[in-house]
């Protein structure tokens, strides 16, 4: 697919005339697995996260803020493109409505033809890191370094392990092109207290990217993706015990903290005015792992994995001194997929015409207030399963998990099964759609009357935008339908200075199995 060039669009009156030739840097906090509810700003009764609470009173809280997928992998490749995993590829054709990521055997990752958001920096003069789990892909091609990033300290999977190193090798952390070590090897976790250092490197490395690039002439663009909240959830040693939420809660308010430091680092290089900052999460808090490795989701239904509010609902902050009003509250629809187009307005370039782009600017939202029209769209794999209009969200297409998963204690809803809603079995409701007013029932728990009025008119207005929305569907390639144990992290780049290398089995590939 041909790359076309991006032209500047002048951003006079989003930040007035001085900074209108200096666009500003791009701190994106996104956080893995966390929940709608673990946050005092969001109501969470520990109030452990101070740090973040006063991010939210010194900026703006987004109280309907959506991820694009209720799993890892498609919402930061939504992130990252600013378009449906649908679009991007991001999916798997392998059973119908099924959640897909990108685990060792994955064949596939980002494509080649998928423009990314860093990529798209450099043509504004920006310098691009990522820090933590990159998950878009682990083989060379699909390395974030070869998708507009400078520079990456992390790791392509999720840190699941120990393995054994002949079945399943154990998952490497990068610096920039090639691995310096493995987790539980090089980089511990105790499976057995949680403890782990690693959100503190992940933090230094933060602060000392920022600083390096204070100097700096050009802008920076930090990607800043951690995953202690993830299980198996993990906290460095003084944190170990601290919360009244367990280990998960030790993580949290780790995670705070750091947050903290790399606010507090911006206001004391004197850059907090020239730094635009977003925090949010992946998708929803793992319920199937609660309370000692999972969050909460407040009063949403449902968590990670489902297309209920639990599962795609998310925090999100924004912060920008002296330009975001402080002590804002919105109730702007947004979506992860929208901080690439945000992100690209504020840098002054205009999104990729050559492409359908789901994302949209959120600047009048955040700089003026404005409310924007537009639907919300919840896919799992490749159906849309529900859409949100308003306040109203109807579910074309319902399902928690299936009986067999189910009856091996997998729930993704736990405490909260609601009859005729979270189903067992994957049900249809095309006819006529179970739907919610997310205002007065923002836990999915009384669908509205078929023969209502208000059922009617709220029906009226969200067919219309589901048929526009499927008659310009192009849905892409899919990349997550082939695995291939040969494919694995088994010799990574750098593998040979370390003595790390293993040997891969034969190559065997076959359809990747999604249960859910």
């Amino acid at each position: 697919m041909a790359r076309r060039v991006l032209v500047p669009l002048c951003l006079c009156w989003a930040l007035g005339p001085a900074a209108a030739s200096a666009p500003p840097n791009l701190l994106l906090l996104l956080m893995d697995d966390m929940g709608w509810g673990d946050l005092g700003a969001f109501g969470e009764p520990s109030k452990e996260t101070p740090n973040l609470d006063q991010m939210a009173s010194e900026g703006m809280l987004f109280l309907d803020f959506y991820t694009a997928n209720p799993l890892c992998s498609p919402s930061r490749a939504a992130l990252l493109t600013g378009r449906l995993p649908v679009r991007n590829g991001f999916y798997t054709t392998n059973a119908h409505a099924r959640n897909a990521y990108t685990p060792q055997d994955i064949v596939g990752g980002i494509a080649d033809s998928e423009l990314l958001l860093p990529e798209l920096l450099k043509k504004a003069g920006y310098i691009n890191k990522i820090i933590g789990k990159w998950h878009l892909g682990h083989r060379p091609q699909f390395h974030p370094l070869k998708h507009g990033f400078d520079e990456w300290f992390g790791s392509p999977n999720c840190h699941f392990g120990p393995f054994d190193n002949r079945a399943l090798p154990n998952i490497p952390v990068y610096r920039d092109w090639e691995m310096i070590g493995r987790y539980y090897e090089d980089f511990k976790i105790d499976r057995k207290t949680g403890e782990a250092n690693l959100t503190q490197i992940y933090l230094q490395e933060a602060l000392d990217f920022i600083s390096k690039q204070q100097g700096s002439q050009q802008p920076f663009f930090l990607y800043w993706a951690i995953d202690a909240t993830h299980a198996p959830v993990y906290a460095s040693k003084q944190f170990l015990g601290t919360s009244q939420r367990g280990l998960y809660g030790d993580a949290v308010r780790e995670i705070d903290d750091s947050i903290g430091k790399i606010l507090k680092h911006l206001q004391k290089l004197g850059i907090s005015e020239k730094t635009f900052v977003f925090f949010t999460s992946d998708n929803g808090a793992a319920l199937i792992s609660a309370p000692k490795q999972g969050g909460s989701n407040g009063r949403f239904l449902c968590g990670k994995q489902t297309t209920f509010e639990g599962g795609m609902r998310e925090p999100a902050i924004a912060w920008w001194p002296g330009h975001i009003p402080a002590g804002g509250v919105s109730h702007q629809l947004g979506s992860v997929m929208d901080l690439f187009t945000t992100s690209l307005s504020l840098a002054g370039l205009q999104p990729p015409s050559d492409r359908q782009i789901d994302g949209i600017d959120l600047l009048p939202a955040i700089l003026q207030g404005k409310l924007i029209d537009r639907p919300i769209f919840y896919y799992r794999g490749n159906e849309m399963m529900a859409v949100r209009v308003g306040l109203y969200k109807a579910h074309y297409w319902t399902w928690s998990n299936s009986w067999e998963e189910y009856s091996k204690g997998i729930d993704f809803c736990p405490g909260q099964n609601v009859s005729g809603v979270t189903t067992h079995t994957l049900e249809e409701h095309t006819t006529l759609p179970l739907l919610f007013h997310l205002g007065m029932d923002p836990g999915e728990k009384y669908p509205l009357s078929f023969p209502s009025d208000e059922y009617q008119r709220a029906m009226e207005r969200i067919s219309v935008v589901v048929q526009q929305h499927k008659a310009t569907m192009v849905p892409g390639e899919p990349q997550l339908n082939v695995c291939d144990k040969a494919v694995m992290n088994w010799s990574p780049p750098g593998c040979e200075k370390l003595g790390k290398c293993l040997k891969p089995p034969k190559s065997d590939p076959k359809k990747c199995f999604w249960p859910h």
